[in-house]
């Protein structure tokens, strides 16, 4: 005898169930991957002003630390993200290039191998642009030739324009690739998840260690905006204004004691 009911349970609300989900890429890729290119996008905005040369330099070495995490991470972190997953990718272009000319080319596999190019050259090309930066500021050529110093900041400005260039390339082809698949490929980087089925391709988020990268971050940007603030938050430039104060009073007494004995 058929003892099911004609109309639904109280618990069913009638409403379809969430498509299901699995987890791609871990919280601390993600959080590098966005604070990088805030990172780097604040330094080259303000590359050519004085005014937020301060900013410049900030998000420069944040940007160096940030490239240095992420080369840390590719070496402890999920299978998904490290350096050998990276190198298999890259190490398939030129079969899916081959495959490509024959007509049989994969799109996804292709946006892998061409994603991992780009997304290398980006961290190179970073390391290259800070590191030059870095030079520039503490003035490590300037002492032995003018035209080297004059080169450096050339060549500088070339690699940031380079990285810009990589960066432009990669949204390109995610956005590109997304409207060709009809799918979302830069969701994950924001959410973690994947549309699918299946068991989760990283088995911890590591939300604490996402939340220690951003907090490490804005504690230093905190950090730098204290010691150069133009209204003298830092306790060095408070000295140094005490001092500039003092040696004024100093200037000025003297010119008084020139005065009385003209």
């Amino acid at each position: 005898m058929n003892t099911a009911s004609a109309f639904p349970s109280e618990g069913d609300t009638g409403s379809p169930a969430p498509a299901p989900q699995r987890r791609v890429i871990d919280a601390p890729t993600r959080a590098l991957h966005w604070l990088l290119a805030l990172s780097f996008s604040g330094a080259y905005l303000s590359a050519e002003s004085e005014r937020w040369h301060l900013l410049h330099i900030t998000l420069g070495y944040t940007a160096l630390g940030l490239v240095l995490a992420r080369l840390l991470w590719a070496l402890l972190g999920p299978r998904r993200v490290q350096a050998s997953v990276w190198w298999g990718k890259v190490r398939t272009l030129p079969a899916q290039l081959q495959a490509w000319r024959q007509g049989r080319g994969s799109v996804p596999a292709g946006f892998q191998a061409l994603n991992a190019v780009l997304v290398l050259g980006l961290l190179a090309t970073l390391m290259l642009a800070t590191l030059s930066g870095m030079g520039l500021e503490l003035e490590w050529w300037s002492a032995r030739a003018e035209w080297l110093d004059e080169a450096m900041e050339e060549g500088h400005e070339l690699i940031g324009n380079l990285v810009l260039a990589l960066a432009l390339a990669h949204i390109g082809l995610v956005l590109g690739v997304s409207l060709l698949r009809r799918q979302n490929l830069a969701g994950p980087m924001l959410s973690g998840k994947a549309p699918g089925r299946g068991p989760d391709l990283v088995q911890r988020n590591g939300g604490l260690l996402a939340a220690l990268i951003v907090a490490a971050v804005l504690g230093f940007w905190a950090w730098q905006w204290r010691q150069d603030a133009p209204w003298g938050a830092g306790p060095d430039r408070d000295r140094a204004s005490s001092s500039q104060g003092h040696a004024e009073a100093r200037a000025g007494s003297h010119d008084d004691d020139d005065d009385d004995d003209d």
